[in-house]
């Protein structure tokens, strides 16, 4: 697995990887993690194509979904400890 471009956001770290004919888009933000698997054939311009994915609206979507699993564990944690 290897990382061919790490793109700048003010809200998460997001690196884009190739491994085994797929790109792999790893969305970051402190200790949440999100991945996306995209096979390399069902993109036409390769990694570009992986750029038009990531557009404002998709990041906004992964942005509530950290909110989301943030109080998800939030959550199981206070269940665990009281």
């Amino acid at each position: 697995m290897r990382i061919i471009a790490e793109l700048p956001h003010p809200d998460f770290k997001i690196s884009i990887l190739n491994m085994n004919n797929k790109f792999i888009v790893k969305v970051e933000q402190g200790s949440l993690e999100q991945s996306y698997k995209i096979p390399e054939m069902d993109l036409t311009e390769g990694v570009n194509s992986v750029f038009e994915l990531l557009d404002e609206e998709f990041l906004k979507k992964i942005a509530a979904r950290f909110i989301d699993m943030r109080n998800d564990y939030k959550d199981a944690y206070f269940r665990y400890n009281y």
